[in-house]
């Protein structure tokens, strides 16, 4: 059975820098034999923890909102790997990609931590300065959900303000595609494959 990634793409912008991280580190993985899917939340209406703890009464490992998140945290839990991957907005991830942490953390957490040993890998787009605090914050939802934590050979960051400028950032590009390597490479040697 072919393992899977599944990209969350937090930008409000289709086809940007984010995006164009996200195919960096897809292509790495297609090439090492991994599958990739990529959620785009850019035009979806997602709104942030109403604090309502029915996912906790209901442990139905559903989000009592129906905007959309249940299907991706349903990606989430039927991936092997995760990716989370956001512009930087005022030194944080995108509202949209907060109110994934929450609520898919939540609901993960209440019923019996679901996210728990997949492999994650959090990407941050950025113009200038604040990216670390957004790497952080996505870092964060992994490591209280029990996740192993893939790094690359350097922040998994990319500069670029417009659309398309990320790839005139030759070490953003490669740690992208190193990103790729070393996620393929856990997700091989927890699957049990033999790497030479």
């Amino acid at each position: 059975m072919e393992m899977k990634v599944v990209a969350v793409n937090g930008s409000a912008r289709k086809n940007g820098n984010t995006a164009m991280m996200i195919e960096e580190v897809a292509r790495r993985l297609s090439s090492e034999g991994i599958g990739t899917e990529t959620i785009e939340l850019s035009g979806m209406k997602l709104r942030g923890c109403t604090a309502c703890y029915g996912c906790v009464e209901n442990r139905d490992n559903r989000c009592t909102v129906d905007d959309g998140m249940n299907e991706i945290y349903s990606a989430m839990v039927s991936a092997d790997g995760i990716i989370l991957a956001s512009p930087t907005y005022f030194s944080d991830v995108s509202a949209e990609m907060k109110a994934v942490i929450d609520r898919c953390g939540m609901v993960a957490r209440a019923n019996g931590s679901t996210l728990r040993r997949k492999v994650g890998a959090s990407i941050v787009a950025v113009r200038r300065g604040g990216s670390i605090h957004a790497f952080d914050t996505m870092n964060h939802f992994f490591l209280i959900g029990e996740m192993i934590v893939v790094g690359s050979s350097y922040w998994n960051m990319g500069f670029g303000r417009n659309r398309g400028e990320f790839a005139s950032d030759e070490e953003g590009i490669k740690t992208m595609r190193d990103l790729g390597s070393n996620m393929a490479y856990v997700l091989k040697r927890l699957n049990g494959e033999q790497i030479v």
